[in-house]
């Protein structure tokens, strides 16, 4: 890499601020590479949506982003017909539908009788990915995720920010439908569950990508949490160490944790299993237990970091702007197509807010990929 003071640099500098008394050699040939752009080497900006309606996907297109993700077919197991549909509508619009979020086998997760058959739909759905081309399927592994400590906070100018505090839910029970849950058995159960799909994921080329406990509280109604510490995203890849067994590396929950978003960052993409990215920022006041979700351009996260990371590595996988602040244009919004990109949290926004973190998080890719280039 090159130092960002060499000569090179110092010839652009001084032929944009227009010190040099007259125009240096080469300089504007230094210019031609703009705008750097996103290449198969590169990371992939990408938003979300819960609907593919043209109108949402155009509105996709309008920011320059050119992924999609969203939930995968609600009933397992999936069937290659069905995602290439979906793929098919997303790639009309110009895009390209590369992530779904898997969802549907709790007996799974709770080690309970019937799970060898959730897990047999798991495997099936993730051929069916493979032959329809889709590169990363995300999941969950919580026994109970604490939502009940989110409310929404004021942020700057009336926005809405999205709080939690564990103080509202370190109470609450254990649910009779979920149980309580300790890490040992967690553990066995999120092994029980890799051993029998890593090697299917594997055959298939399918990446999977856990997301980490977010909230990260300690206890949720009576369960511990396997990804609520950096030590358990470690675990978990170490498991079955594979490139197909990752995570969704979230910079806002590693800070939430009192981490170092950057250097957690290097960790995993040294060890090739950041599968997925969340590209977020938080206020903390303290860990794990009270912070906010606060505008991408205004907390604590080292996002240039999190980002120059992830183009020195050449991670060339989605990163998604997710957790859109609600601005008021958004919460004067009702239309159906601003409902595909409504967050669902307290003091979450929407199209609005996504635009805002796009821009944001583009001009952190371009000065990343220059600095590294």
């Amino acid at each position: 890499m090159e130092s960002t003071f060499s000569r090179r640099r110092l010839v652009r500098t001084l032929a944009v601020s227009g010190l040099a008394g007259v125009s240096a050699p080469g300089a504007s040939a230094a210019f031609d590479n703009w705008p750097l752009s996103e290449s198969p080497g590169t990371p992939k900006l990408c938003l979300g949506l819960t609907h593919l309606d043209p109108t949402g996907l155009r509105k996709v297109k309008q920011l320059g982003v050119d992924y999609v993700l969203r939930g995968g077919p609600a009933v397992l197991p999936w069937r290659e017909a069905e995602l290439r549909s979906m793929m098919d509508a997303v790639k009309a619009a110009g895009l390209t539908l590369a992530n779904l979020m898997i969802s549907g086998f709790p007996n799974t997760l709770y080690g309970r009788p019937g799970r060898d058959e959730e897990i047999d739909k798991v495997q099936q759905s993730l051929r069916a990915a493979g032959r329809a081309g889709l590169p990363v399927v995300e999941y969950n592994f919580y026994a109970h995720r604490a939502m009940e400590g989110y409310f929404a906070e004021t942020g700057r100018a009336d926005t809405g920010y999205t709080a939690f505090d564990y103080a509202r839910m370190k109470d609450l029970p254990p649910l009779a439908s979920e149980g309580a849950h300790s890490l040992d058995e967690m553990w066995a159960n999120v092994s029980y569950f890799l051993r029998a799909v890593v090697p299917v994921a594997t055959e298939a080329n399918v990446r999977l990508a856990l997301h980490p406990n977010d909230p990260p509280a300690p206890l949720s109604r009576g369960s511990e949490q396997i990804m609520g510490t950096v030590a358990g995203w470690k675990k978990l890849v170490d498991i079955v160490p594979s490139p197909h067994n990752g995570i969704t590396f979230d910079c806002g929950v590693t800070r939430e944790m009192g981490e170092n978003p950057p250097e957690v960052c290097r960790y995993f993409m040294q060890r090739d299993c950041i599968n997925h990215v969340h590209f977020r920022n938080v206020r903390v006041r303290k860990s794990y237990e009270d912070y906010a979700e606060v505008f991408i351009d205004e907390g604590q996260v080292d996002m240039f970091g999190v980002m120059r990371e992830l183009v020195k590595g050449k991670y060339p996988r989605l990163i998604y702007p997710e957790h859109p602040r609600a601005l008021d244009v958004d919460q004067e919004e009702s239309s159906a197509t601003a409902a595909s990109f409504k967050s669902s949290y307290p003091g979450g926004g929407s199209y609005a807010g996504y635009a805002f973190s796009v821009g944001y998080a583009r001009a952190m890719l371009q000065a990343a990929l220059e600095v590294e280039s």
